[in-house]
């Protein structure tokens, strides 16, 4: 074990990794230690800040064997503050993700600061054919381009990437309900007209009404339109 992994243990909650395991179907028990995200993100910036060489070496280490390595992974990505150093390490961790916890967890704040560049990233991301990387995609977009960058054609692209993984077609569900407490009159026609995959329709209309953003009026509405 390394000095990397005995420090993992050291902060193990086997009641939390029993309860983590169960959330994450894609991934063998065996390969969880059960280390709360909040404490492993905390640990991750102290890592980075006093351990950098360390840090940047482990960086180079994928394949991982545990969970939590793969968090710690994307978290110590998280503290690169180089644009195109975050991007670069992106592409060359998210190939190994294989579900859609690590997936949905890593979220760098320089990303949001050349978003240009960052669209182009997400096209060849949601185009790569590989689940988590897709999924990745899809989050980026929403977390970054259902506001002022918005445009109508970002909701064409996610119509379009309706495949047979789970969790591309979740994720798919979660954009388009979130899109619906953002931009729902450009959101509304793909439901009224169909446009998403059985599946992808309800998933989204079951979101969107268990949403806050959304009004009572407008659920009342989505209601009639599940297929």
């Amino acid at each position: 074990m390394t000095e990397l992994q005995k420090a993992l243990f050291s902060m193990q909650d086997l009641k939390y990794r029993g309860f983590q395991s169960a959330l994450m179907p894609t991934v063998d028990k065996e390969r969880v230690i059960g280390v709360r995200i909040p404490q492993l993100r905390k640990f991750a910036k102290a890592y980075y800040k006093n351990s950098k060489k360390e840090a940047e070496a482990f960086l180079c280490e994928l394949p991982h064997k545990y969970f939590e390595e793969y968090a710690l992974h994307g978290f110590l990505i998280e503290q690169i503050k180089d644009f195109d150093k975050v991007l670069f390490a992106l592409d060359e961790f998210l190939p190994y993700v294989d579900n859609w916890a690590i997936c949905d967890c890593v979220s760098p704040k320089v990303l949001g600061k050349r978003k240009t560049e960052l669209y182009a990233k997400i096209l060849e991301w949601t185009s790569s054919g590989k689940c988590y990387t897709v999924r990745y995609g899809i989050g980026m977009l929403m977390r970054y381009f259902l506001d002022g960058d918005f445009s109508p054609s970002h909701l064409d692209l996610v119509a379009s990437l309706e495949c047979d993984e789970y969790y591309v077609n979740m994720m798919i569900a979660w954009y388009f309900a979130t899109a619906l407490a953002k931009q729902y009159d450009l959101t509304i026609p793909f439901l009224e007209e169909k446009r998403l995959s059985e599946f992808t329709h309800n998933k989204t209309i079951r979101k969107a009404i268990e949403s806050y953003r959304i009004t009572d009026e407008q659920k009342q509405y989505l209601r009639t339109l599940k297929a």
